[in-house]
């Protein structure tokens, strides 16, 4: 009999690389805050919206870490992160021309739906990259994706925020602050944040998506699905918003992993099945679930 890990080992099979990548780019930003570009054409050539990567920080640290891509494009991915430990304090010394160790891409990606076109991607922290790789994968697919992103922070940014030219006739004009790389992508984006940063809106991302939502006519919301990524409150209150509208959606979460392969069961989290409550691996199940079988209060 075939076990569910087994099955997860088969899915997987011939799209999971180990390579060594090299650093091509480290470019530091406030509230140690650091975006790396690594060279890994393997699995670069993989990825899709919502996988993520396990690396090496250094070679005294022998716990990988795992990232979310937030860009995949030609033999290079980006990941986005922020200091916490002095693995990651080690990764943020590589310069470009050092090697590190790149396990990936791992887990269930986001699965985008062509009929509901309006896609809210809602990202927090260290959770906008995933949302960056939904509208960088969008932009490039045919058909009548609208894709908006809204974005928190509660320290500043880890990109240089710019006054947007995309309208936005749902919000008073002053909030107007945007992510210069989506910008340029034509998707339109908007910051919130509680730490009064200029231009951004005052609240929750959960606040400034409902001030999106609730202008749209049955037709658009009929058209509209919630993706998301960040901090397990900040998910459970988009879950709830979803929820509220009757919209579909569906969550990254954010675990600690050991092994990020699905060994160990480590990141395990409690997901409603057709077969009741289950106990599901956020590296290999996950990241991404649907948003309303998570077990939010377990």
């Amino acid at each position: 009999m075939i076990t569910a890990a087994q099955r997860t080992a088969q899915q997987n099979r011939d799209t999971l690389f180990l390579e060594d990548g090299k650093v091509l780019s480290a470019d530091a930003f406030p509230g140690e805050q650091f975006v790396m570009r690594i060279r890994a054409p393997m699995c670069a050539a993989a990825a899709k919206p919502g996988h993520f990567v396990h690396i090496s920080c250094d070679e005294s640290r022998p716990m990988r870490r795992p990232m979310s891509i937030m860009r995949a494009q030609d033999d290079w991915i980006e990941i986005l992160y922020k200091i916490v430990g002095d693995g990651l304090r080690l990764l943020s010394q590589k310069r470009p021309g050092d090697l590190i160790s790149v396990l990936g891409p791992i887990g269930m990606p986001f699965a985008l739906s062509p009929e509901r076109p309006n896609a809210l991607l809602i990202g927090g922290g260290v959770g906008i990259p995933p949302m960056v790789f939904v509208a960088d994968y969008l932009r490039e697919q045919r058909g009548d994706w609208k894709p908006l992103a809204i974005l928190g922070s509660e320290i500043p940014f880890p990109f240089d925020a710019m006054t947007s030219k995309l309208e936005a006739p749902w919000l008073d004009a002053h909030i107007n602050r945007s992510m210069p790389l989506l910008e340029d992508w034509g998707v339109p984006s908007r910051l919130a944040t509680l730490a009064g940063f200029a231009g951004c809106f005052d609240g929750y991302v959960t606040d400034l998506a409902d001030r999106w939502l609730v202008t749209l006519p049955a037709e658009e919301l009929a058209k509209t699905e919630v993706y998301a990524c960040g901090p397990t409150p900040m998910l459970k209150a988009v879950a709830a918003l979803a929820a509220r509208y009757e919209l579909p959606c569906q969550v990254s979460l954010e675990e600690f992993m050991a092994c990020a392969v699905g060994g160990c069961a480590g990141c395990a989290v409690r997901i409603e099945t057709p077969d009741g409550p289950a106990m599901k691996r956020v590296c290999v199940d996950g990241p991404v679930f649907d948003a309303t079988t998570v077990v939010w209060d377990s």
